[in-house]
């Protein structure tokens, strides 16, 4: 019986609104031989992306997941109470909006249960001194808050934004193809008007470009903190992301939970005559003739891949599966001197009740919040990162609740809540010291919390769910050494250097053998760009092309 017969969905059928159902097929796959035309060792976001162009352009595709439900870090899981969704990871998909596959609906994402929503207020920060900034759709409105502060910084909100709108097709024309498939930015911005501007700007850090610009410590505070880009803002070459908070297009959550954007890859990818198994890791790779002809699995089934695999397991993980002399020097210094990024510790809640800020007139729960005590606390956290010390002291913290805007995340007038703060993944006293911490962080994390929304007391939490930098990593090894995006977004890991020189085309050394997720260009976050630009390569290498593939009808 096929996969989709067995979930009760039927080939041209019209489909329900998708519901909280984790893919949970398992065993072996019914193809004669286990041979697929390709096979794809790992279920991200990424991976699934690319499996579903693939398997429309008409290669049967066979994807493997180690864990019992399909995601990655695109995932919504049970983990406090039965019927609160938690996203396991990702919460907001904001800059996927601009990949093709959303942008120009390429999948018709939509006809299999996929839906964005877009809340306004946009992001809440709450001050010590009883102040705040709420940041709104409308760009006038969120300038105002800023000129509560100052004016200007008010004009410097609205100054950066027309900045910003005016460079998108500038700056972001090459995330959404392969090094080499476009003309390089330094060439972009060599005859583009203000291109010496924005070369200055990239090259400096965010701290810089926010201190030249911003005169208040709480609106310096409100674009370090909202969101932070997990690199120190003071790290040369982070720059643009000085720009990620000055915005007046919502933060996008789908409907149902982050997982449904993987859950309508997976139904596409069925419905194009692909294959998903789950709690199938993939321990070993496959070669004959010098080439990758597919790969062992831990419970020892083996799958064969006709044209191709696609991995995209992390590349610390990926060059233990094949013998070491396979791999080209260049490949495996890079490979070794892979650097990790800030971590985080998350808790998620089943609440009765949403967080409650104090505002002037009453009080406001939005979706997404954040809490900085200064610009200061923030630059420290580069310190406590290189010393491996978890700093609990005012510590900066993202919140999320969810259930505001997408009531159908947990039972009726209840809420989920998501909790996280930056930490180091090594600790001084060694990464396994978190076993022991990890609960004292998360309680001071909510005790902060408390103290801008006093209404968030012990009889409304009815569970809580604890994550810390290890946590991560054991529940998916993808997430190396606590890094959910896969590894630093430093120059050494950037661009083509990602990840690593020569190696950036999603072509690995050995033939037949591809890799995409977040340890390849652009890097990690959800935005789908790894995923469909690893398909484009492929197909290209199959002879045919990504816009004769989308021309098709679904």
């Amino acid at each position: 019986m096929s996969a989709m017969t067995r979930r009760g969905f039927v080939k041209g059928a019209a489909l329900a609104p998708l519901a909280f159902t984790p893919l949970t097929m398992e065993g072996q796959s019914t193809a004669p031989g286990n041979r697929f035309d390709i096979v794809v060792a790992g279920a991200g976001h990424n991976s699934l992306i690319a499996a579903a162009y693939l398997a429309k352009a008409g290669y049967r595709c066979l994807v493997l997941e180690g864990y019992s439900i399909i995601g990655g870090g695109v995932k919504t899981e049970e983990l406090t109470l039965p019927g609160f969704k938690h996203d396991t990871c990702s919460t907001a998909h904001n800059a996927i909006q601009g990949n093709p596959l959303l942008r120009n609906d390429e999948l018709r994402l939509r006809d299999y249960g996929l839906e964005y929503l877009k809340p306004d207020p946009i992001m809440h920060m709450p001050f010590a001194d009883g102040s705040y900034i709420t940041q709104w759709a409308d760009l006038e409105r969120t300038a105002a808050e800023f000129a509560k502060f100052s004016k200007k910084d008010a004009e410097a909100y609205r100054r950066m934004y027309h900045e910003s709108e005016a460079a998108r097709d500038l700056l972001g024309g090459d995330m959404f193809a392969p090094p080499g498939f476009v003309k390089p930015l330094s060439e972009r911005l060599a005859a583009d008007p203000m291109g010496k501007f924005w070369q200055r700007r990239l090259a400096m850090s965010a701290w810089e470009v926010i201190r030249e610009n911003f005169e208040d410590d709480h609106c310096r505070a409100f674009l370090m903190g909202t969101p932070w880009s997990m690199q120190p803002p003071q790290y040369p070459m982070t720059g643009r992301s000085a720009y990620s908070a000055i915005r007046t297009s919502p933060r996008q959550i789908p409907k149902g939970g982050s997982g449904m954007l993987t859950q309508a890859l997976a139904r596409f990818i069925e419905a194009h005559n692909g294959v998903i198994l789950v709690k199938k890791s993939v321990v070993r790779l496959i070669i004959e003739g010098g080439k990758c002809a597919g790969v062992e699995c831990a419970d020892g089934s083996s799958y064969r891949a006709e044209k191709a695999v696609l991995s995209t397991m992390h590349i610390k993980h990926l060059v233990e599966m094949a013998p070491r002399e396979l791999w080209p020097q260049d490949f495996l210094y890079g490979v070794d001197t892979w650097e990790g990024e800030v971590s985080e510790v998350v808790t998620h809640y089943a609440i009765k009740e949403p967080p409650k800020y104090p505002i002037k007139g009453g009080t406001i729960s939005p979706v997404e919040s954040a809490i900085l005590a200064s610009p200061e606390r923030l630059l420290r956290f580069a310190y406590d990162d290189a010393c491996g010390v978890s700093n609990i002291e005012e510590p900066p913290i993202s919140i999320f609740c969810s259930t505001v805007a997408d009531p159908t995340r947990a039972p009726a007038g209840m809420h989920t809540l998501k909790v996280l703060g930056f930490h180091p993944y090594n600790l001084k006293e060694g990464p396994q010291h978190w076993d022991v911490i990890k609960n004292q962080v998360s309680d001071a994390q909510m005790n902060y919390l408390r103290r801008f929304a006093p209404n968030l007391t012990d009889d409304k939490i009815l569970a809580r769910f604890v994550m810390s930098p290890l946590d991560l990593e054991r529940k998916n090894p993808s997430f190396w050494h606590g890094s959910i995006h896969g590894g630093a977004s430093d120059p050494s890991q950037s661009g083509a250097m990602r990840p690593m020189a020569g190696w950036a085309q999603y072509r690995m050394p050995i033939p037949g053998l591809y890799q995409t997720g977040d340890t390849t260009y652009p890097g990690g976050s959800v935005t789908g760009a790894p995923g469909r630009n690893a398909a484009m390569v492929m197909l290209k290498d199959l002879g045919t092309s990504i816009e004769e593939v989308t021309r098709k009808g679904t």
